[in-house]
C-alpha cells in the first residue's frame, strides 16, 4: 500500500497530459464538465462508466473495476441529486444512493494506492442558519434544513470518510463543496429538477403556449448562490493540482440573488412577458445560502461566468436539446 505525505496547503504537482483519470459520474451534468475541462485542457486518458456499465451501489463490482483499470486520479461526481421536491418525496433513496456510491469509490480507492480523490459535496451541508457567507468551519454547528437532510447527511459523511481516510491511513483525498449548480446536461424535469433548470424549462413553455402566468414555488425570497458548472469544473481541476489538505473547501460565484430576481432574469432571457406567481403554500427551503469561497480565491482561482451569461448560455443548450430533456 503506498503511503502518502499530507500537509496542508502543499502545492501539488502537475497531473501529467498522459494521466489515467477516472470520473465517476461522467455522463451527468458536473462529470461531463470536468470531462470536457481536462480534454480542452490537454488530457487525453479519461476514464468513465455508464450506469448500464457499472453499479456503484454494488462493492464488489466498484471494487473489481478499480482494481482492473487502476486510474491514478479519482474525481467522485456520481451521485443521486434533486430538487426540494425530490428530496422531500425519496429522502431514503437521497441517503443509501449516495452513501453507497461514495463509501464503494473511496474505500476501493484506498485499498489500491490511488494516488488522487476528490470528492464533490454540496453546499447544503451546512446548517439551515448560520452566519453568511458560509465559512468551511461552520460545518455540523448546529441543525440542517429539514427538507434536503437525508442529502446533506449523506454528503457530509463523505467528507469526513475522506478526511478520516487521510487521519488514518495517509491517502490524499480531498474535498469540495460547490454552490447551486447549473449548465448544459442539467435535469429539467418539472417534478425533481433543481431551480434553474425547473424555470428554465417553465418559462421557455409558457412563452410557446401563450400562458399568462408561470408559477413558482415559495415567496420568491429566499437567496441562492449560483455557479457555472463549467467555473465548477475548473475549480475542481485546479484543485486537484494545487490542493492537499484534509479541509474541504467551498467553490462559489461569491454573491446570491433572490428567487425572484433569478426568476425574472429567466423571464427576460426566455422572452415571455406574462406574469410571475409564487405559490407560498410550497416550501422555501433555506432562508440564505452564499458560500466562503475566499480559499480559493486566495489560491488564485476566480469563477470566470456572469450569471446572465450563464443563464442564457443554459437557455440556449435547453431550447437545442429539449426533446432530450423532456423525455
Amino acid at each position: 500500500m503506498k503511503s502518502f505525505n499530507i500537509q496542508k496547503g502543499k502545492k501539488m504537482s502537475f497531473m501529467e497530459k498522459s494521466a489515467k483519470i477516472y470520473v465517476a459520474g461522467h455522463g451527468g451534468m458536473v462529470g461531463s464538465a470536468i470531462v470536457r475541462n481536462l480534454k480542452a485542457n490537454g488530457w487525453t486518458n479519461i476514464i468513465g462508466r455508464r450506469s448500464t456499465e457499472l453499479d456503484l451501489t454494488c462493492q464488489s463490482d466498484v471494487m473489481n473495476f478499480i482494481s482492473a483499470v487502476r486510474p491514478e486520479y479519482i474525481f467522485l461526481c456520481a451521485a443521486k441529486v434533486g430538487g426540494i421536491y425530490a428530496n422531500v418525496k425519496f429522502p431514503a433513496e437521497f441517503m443509501y444512493q449516495n452513501i453507497m456510491i461514495q463509501s464503494n469509490i473511496i474505500h476501493a480507492a484506498y485499498q489500491n494506492g490511488i494516488d488522487r480523490l476528490m470528492f464533490l459535496g454540496s453546499g447544503c451541508i451546512y446548517p439551515r442558519i448560520t452566519p453568511q457567507p458560509i465559512k468551511e468551519e461552520y460545518l455540523l454547528t448546529s441543525s440542517l434544513e429539514k427538507t434536503n437532510e437525508a442529502y446533506a447527511i449523506a454528503k457530509i459523511a463523505g467528507l469526513k470518510m475522506c478526511a478520516f481516510y487521510n487521519q488514518q491511513w495517509g491517502t490524499n483525498f480531498t474535498s469540495c463543496m460547490p454552490a447551486n449548480l447549473y449548465g448544459p446536461k442539467d435535469n429539467y424535469s418539472l417534478e425533481d429538477s433543481h431551480v434553474v433548470p425547473a424555470l428554465v424549462r417553465k418559462f421557455n413553455e409558457a412563452h410557446e403556449c401563450g400562458s399568462h402566468s408561470v408559477t413558482v414555488w415559495g415567496t420568491g425570497t429566499p437567496r441562492r448562490e449560483f455557479l457555472h458548472v463549467d467555473d465548477m469544473a475548473d475549480a475542481c481541476v485546479y484543485l486537484m493540482e494545487n490542493y492537499s489538505g484534509n479541509e474541504h473547501i467551498n467553490v462559489g460565484y461569491g454573491s446570491d440573488i433572490t428567487i425572484r430576481e433569478l426568476a425574472e432574469l429567466i423571464r427576460e432571457i426566455s422572452g415571455f412577458s406574462g406574469e410571475i406567481v409564487y405559490d407560498k403554500s410550497m416550501p422555501d427551503g433555506t432562508p440564505q445560502k452564499l458560500l466562503d469561497s475566499s480559499k480559493l480565491f486566495n489560491m488564485g482561482w476566480k469563477p470566470k461566468i456572469s450569471l446572465r451569461d450563464g443563464i442564457r448560455e443554459t437557455h440556449e443548450d435547453y431550447l437545442r436539446n429539449r426533446d432530450i430533456y423532456r423525455s
